[in-house]
């Protein structure tokens, strides 16, 4: 997935085809460096509370996550 900022025409490298497993291996971690922020902390809260069940169901949401933070802030997906 890609993306292109509108106020400079920057296009930026959101996902690859396994970002699901960065979710899965290293979790909130994943979210802090891509700079979504809400995510990591709601990854680490829901994983601390479910006793880590969450963990399992959060790498299934990744792209559509990812998509709805960058269309969010302005930003259009490149095909």
């Amino acid at each position: 997935m890609r993306f292109k900022n509108p106020q400079n025409d920057y296009i930026e490298k959101v996902s690859s085809p396994l970002s699901w497993l960065w979710v899965f291996l290293i979790g909130p971690i994943y979210w802090a460096v891509q700079g979504v922020w809400r995510h990591a902390i709601a990854h680490l809260a829901l994983a601390i509370i479910t006793m880590s069940i969450a963990h399992f169901i959060y790498p299934f949401f990744t792209y559509s996550i990812l998509k709805k933070h960058y269309l969010k802030l302005g930003w259009k997906e490149v095909k």
